[in-house]
């Protein structure tokens, strides 16, 4: 097994590939992080989706047009509850900058800011509505991760992991990827993805109060939950990413009864498998 670990979309990206000779693919596994997140940031300025936010109306690259269709299907799917317009929300609430940046300690902010705004497509055009501006970042990494996994796959079975989102090609020899939930619980993935949403780890305070970066669209603000991580199998990690924002947003009951395969991690720390995982 051939592994390689860097930095990119602001979290530790690992590549594992069951191979004896991966080296160009790992290089293009690696290369094409940089490549997505030149274009998805909405930390480098000079990116395609900066451009998009500034300008409100750009036309894209087939990445950019792929990860917005996904994004806005994604609302669609869950009723706004995954939302690419939180953009703003974030800005509010704190996460102006990469997370490594943010101080723990903010001072009093500004109010919640609405979110759901108007997004059109046209062929290859996007145009955002007047304030509306987007954020990709989970969904960002795990359409990264897909596109890796697509590239190692040509050396052999292979799993990527950036930051939780998880994407697989092909079965290692032991049968399973085994993939860590926690310090006591591995989940064995045979194919799909799989992605993690929670506000255990990214945190700061402002004006006194604690606050995460998962924004409920419905009220413009960090999330208020009986629930501390959800991590959701799915189709592909992008699928998982979306899955994991709704349930999380959606609450334990609604999540433990919505048939999902989803590990379930209440603010108690008590966990909970659902939809057919055990």
């Amino acid at each position: 097994m051939e592994r390689r670990s860097f930095r990119a979309m602001g979290t530790t990206v690992e590549l594992l590939v069951e191979t004896g000779a991966a080296a160009d693919a790992l290089d293009a596994a690696e290369a094409e992080f940089e490549r997505l997140e030149q274009t998805l940031s909405r930390f480098r300025p000079g990116s395609e989706l900066s451009r998009l936010n500034r300008d409100g109306a750009i036309e894209a690259s087939p990445d950019l047009l792929d990860v917005v269709e996904r994004a806005l299907e994604g609302r669609e799917r869950t009723g706004g509850r995954f939302d690419p317009t939180v953009h703003d929300a974030l800005v509010a609430a704190g996460y102006d900058r990469t997370f490594d940046e943010v101080a723990p300690e903010l001072p009093r902010g500004a109010s919640p800011v609405q979110c759901g705004g108007r997004v059109d497509i046209d062929g290859r055009r996007i145009s955002l509505a007047n304030g509306v501006r987007l954020d990709l970042g989970g969904i960002g990494k795990g359409f990264a991760a897909e596109r890796a996994a697509e590239l190692l796959a040509c050396a052999g079975p292979c799993l990527v992991s950036a930051g939780g989102d998880v994407a697989v090609r092909g079965v290692p020899a032991e049968g399973v990827w085994p993939v860590a939930v926690d310090d006591e619980l591995t989940l064995g993935l045979e194919r799909g993805g799989l992605a993690t949403s929670g506000i255990d780890r990214r945190r700061w305070r402002r004006g006194g109060r604690e606050l995460h970066h998962l924004i409920d669209p419905a009220t413009g603000a960090p999330a208020e939950g009986d629930l501390a991580r959800v991590t959701v199998v799915g189709d592909d990690a992008v699928d998982a990413e979306v899955l994991a924002k709704a349930l999380f947003l959606g609450g334990f009951d609604a999540a433990a009864d919505a048939g999902v395969p989803a590990v379930l991690v209440r603010a108690d720390g008590t966990t909970r498998l659902v939809g057919g995982l055990a």
